[in-house]
């Protein structure tokens, strides 16, 4: 059997598939449309979004913002109270302090005096031994060996604060001069009308101590009379 000849450049016809199409198979058709109208019914609904300031916030939130409200009341009063035992520990420590430091300068104050009391009891005895090396100077004894004794021995109670004091010409204080004589005359060169005019003995003081007054002889205007009272 013969094939027919195939012509060039003639297209052949689309072949059609039979029972391909919904109208052959109703079933099909009626499925489709039963599941897309199933989820267009059983879609659902659009997501809300929520707030917290529609809701609130949860309760286990709102406890633990309490419990930090409490502890940090606690911890507040816990502070003021340590505050304040600090400040009272502070006052007694300078109390405290204050008084070692006016303890310590008493103590000081204390040793200083005991220590020239000491030296004024020490010189107080010595005065008898200078006023016999003061006579023998001056009648030519201290001379040799013996007045180098008496200048070291000076020297030494000076470097003590040993402060003699009396001189010719000196104003009278009776605080500090003990008048032997008195001789009245007007000596308009003296601003207090009374002076020393001989020294009988020297007098002698260490610091603010008198060990013992200038015994002098003294020159001045006379004593005013004591007024007689007027009745």
């Amino acid at each position: 059997m013969s094939r027919p000849t195939r012509l060039r450049g003639t297209a052949r016809p689309p072949l059609a598939i039979v029972g391909s199409g919904t109208a052959d198979r109703p079933e099909l058709g009626r499925r489709g449309q039963q599941a897309g109208s199933g989820n267009e019914a059983g879609s659902p609904p659009p997501r809300t979004e929520r707030t917290d300031r529609d809701t609130g916030p949860p309760p286990s939130r709102v406890s633990e913002e309490a419990g930090t409200s409490a502890q940090e009341a606690v911890l507040r009063a816990e502070l003021r109270q340590r505050t304040a035992e600090l400040q009272e520990r502070t006052a007694d420590l300078q109390r405290l302090k204050a008084e070692y430091d006016n303890y310590r300068k008493r103590v000081h104050r204390d040793r200083l005096a005991v220590g020239e009391i000491a030296v004024v009891n020490v010189l107080d005895r010595l005065l008898p031994v200078l006023d016999a090396v003061e006579e023998a100077a001056g009648q030519g004894e201290v001379t040799g060996g013996f007045g180098r004794v008496a200048r070291a021995l000076v020297a030494e109670l000076t470097a003590l604060g040993l402060i003699s004091f009396g001189s010719v010409g000196d104003a009278f204080d009776p605080e500090i001069h003990e008048a032997v004589t008195f001789t009245a005359m007007s000596r308009p060169e003296s601003p207090s009308g009374a002076v020393c005019t001989a020294v009988l003995r020297q007098g002698y003081r260490v610091g603010e101590h008198l060990l013992r007054p200038a015994q002098v002889s003294v020159t001045g205007d006379p004593p005013a009379a004591p007024a007689r009272p007027s009745w």
